[in-house]
């Protein structure tokens, strides 16, 4: 990708967290970048095109920075850990807004494009759930968990998801802290004890 079309992007992606993408325009971008809309048209046909390929590019950063550090640590447990860690952090480090874009504008995209992406997205699913089915095995007795995986990482996905809505790193939660206590939090829960039987 060439500077030009990532200048584009990460501009675009700005304007997306802060505008809404229904309520930016491409001349919106186009004068955030100092370009007419011929010279965005040339790198870019459409707004759709745009929000896919910052999507496609958020996924990219996730993939490399998240899902290729984890697959290389051999127990699962840690791997959970460290999945939760960078998750988080990729989530409250600002620089890359692609991230965020993907989270909140998903509806956004038209039906071909969207089905890419929400591939790739179900693919991390499948791989934490069968991850904390892999943790769940070595720490519970048979027969079941309480806890579904697939909840289980619905659940863990939609917490960690919603911290760029609420989190302010001005705030008495740091981090670390945050990081600490949202992996306590789901430990406990996945390490659950069966549920009470209904009367």
């Amino acid at each position: 990708m060439t500077d030009s079309r990532r200048d584009i992007l990460r501009t675009a992606a700005r304007l997306f967290q802060e505008r809404g993408y229904d309520a930016t325009s491409m001349q919106d971008v186009a004068s955030a970048l100092d370009l007419s809309k011929a010279a965005l048209y040339h790198h870019f046909e459409s707004k759709d095109e745009i929000l896919y390929q910052i999507m496609s590019y958020g996924m990219d950063i996730f993939e490399e920075r998240v899902l290729r550090v984890v697959r290389q640590i051999a127990d699962p447990e840690e791997r959970l850990r460290a999945c939760i860690r960078l998750h988080i952090q990729l989530v409250l480090r600002g620089r890359d807004r692609e991230i965020t874009v993907i989270l909140h504008e998903n509806r956004a995209l038209p039906a071909e494009p969207g089905k890419r992406i929400n591939a790739r997205k179900k693919a991390y699913i499948v791989y934490l759930e069968a991850l904390i089915a892999e943790v769940q095995k070595r720490h519970l007795p048979a027969p079941a968990p309480a806890v579904d995986p697939r909840v289980a990482a619905f659940a863990l996905l939609g917490m960690i998801n919603w911290i760029y809505q609420w989190y302010r790193p001005e705030g008495r939660i740091q981090e670390e802290e945050l990081i600490r206590q949202y992996t306590a939090l789901f430990f406990s829960g996945i390490f659950a004890a069966p549920p009470l039987e209904r009367r």
